[in-house]
């Protein structure tokens, strides 16, 4: 009975271990890798091109050919493919015999469909065009939305923004479910529930399936982030900030701001940046060139002549010596960095060189890479 209990909690913590796998795409040598949180190699650089994983596996340049990997660094796929996308869900596309054609995780051509054109699957879903008119696809290669609609923009955490035959603008998730109507000039990203949104004329607000509410004097709104409690609005030239009813919370007064997230939001006065906290209370004074959001360990990216990071008492904690945005390296993977510190971990530039920086800032691994790109979790 002992025995059994135990080799059932090895298989448990194998199955969590699995499962919260983390690994980093890193360059050395000119040639790409990828890391574990120990700043250790899992897969030791040997591609001259290389994307994050996504959807469990990672698509690696091997030679002239594009094959997929697995997160030990056996193949997949092997080499074979002229061109090739990630996977999402389950389904890729490449490029074999000058045709593009979708894949599934065991190489088989699926015969979704015979368009000319074909489009690379996300959160799920793909577009569909007949003629003008675009739609949806899922990941069984069934139609879930008939291209009836003039525009559908990227998905982004299941939700796009999309626009009718009118050119009226609402929100559909990957489902092919409507969750607001196309009935505003222009909107926004779905987050937390809502969507910023035009109505007529310079008639901003803030949408939700039901409703709509509007700004009072708002000239221009911006979009949430995941979590943050208010969001950016200008009125009479001045940024202040709003709840997701569309009211406002902290009067406009700042020349720039930045929008909540973790409680706390960078704000401009013309000349320095600092941070307030959900009250419009100054709680890091204004006098860095530059700010970035807190993360959830309390510690966020303020620019000196460099970048460093502060506590939200406003007491600097790691010196301002680093670079942390990507600059000309860009993201081989078309994937926008978060800046700061990301499930404990900060991404930093020092002598030309990239790393990880723990928060009482060591050094991950006492490692500097030629490149580096955030951990990504393997599902």
């Amino acid at each position: 009975m002992k025995k059994a209990l135990l080799i059932t909690l090895a298989l448990v913590f194998g199955l969590q271990t699995a499962f919260s796998q983390e690994l980093a795409k890193v360059r050395e040598d000119g040639k790409f890798g990828y890391i574990d949180k120990k700043a250790e190699f899992v897969i030791t650089p040997k591609y001259k091109k290389a994307n994050n994983f996504a959807d469990g596996v990672a698509l690696v340049l091997d030679g002239k050919k594009w094959g997929y990997i697995n997160p030990d660094g056996t193949w997949l796929l092997e080499p074979q493919f002229s061109k090739a996308k990630d996977f999402n869900s389950g389904v890729a596309m490449v490029l074999k015999d000058k045709k593009w054609i979708y894949i599934d995780k065991q190489g088989k051509e699926l015969s979704y469909s015979n368009a000319e054109k074909l489009y690379p699957f996300k959160d799920g879903v793909a577009f569909v065009r007949e003629g003008k008119m675009v739609g949806l696809m899922n990941a069984k290669g069934e139609i879930i939305v008939k291209p009836a609609y003039k525009i559908i923009k990227g998905f982004r955490n299941g939700y796009a923004r999309f626009a009718n035959l009118a050119g009226q603008w609402g929100i559909i998730d990957n489902k092919g479910n409507i969750v607001i109507k196309p009935e505003y000039t222009s909107i926004g990203n779905y987050v937390n529930g809502v969507a910023r949104a035009e109505k007529g004329e310079e008639v901003f607000g803030m949408a939700t399936a039901n409703s709509f509410n509007k700004v009072d004097g708002a000239t221009k709104l911006w979009d949430f982030r995941d979590g943050g409690k208010y969001t950016i609005a200008r009125k009479n030239e001045k940024i202040g900030f709003i709840d997701k009813e569309g009211k406002w919370a902290i009067e406009p007064q700042f020349v720039k701001a930045k929008t909540f997230e973790n409680g706390y939001a960078g704000v401009f006065d013309g000349n320095k940046w600092g941070y307030i906290d959900t009250n419009g209370k100054v709680v890091v004074e204004n006098k860095y060139g530059d700010v970035d959001y807190f993360a959830a360990n309390g510690l966020a990216p303020v620019k000196i002549e460099e970048w460093g990071f502060v506590n939200t008492k406003g007491e600097l904690v790691i010196d301002a010596k680093y670079g942390i945005t990507a600059g000309s390296f860009g993201f081989l993977s078309g994937r926008v960095a978060e800046k700061g510190f990301v499930d404990g971990l900060a991404r930093v530039k020092y002598n030309k060189k990239w790393g990880f920086l723990k928060p009482n800032g060591q050094l991950l691994g006492d490692k500097w890479f030629e490149n580096a790109e955030p951990f990504v979790k393997i599902k």
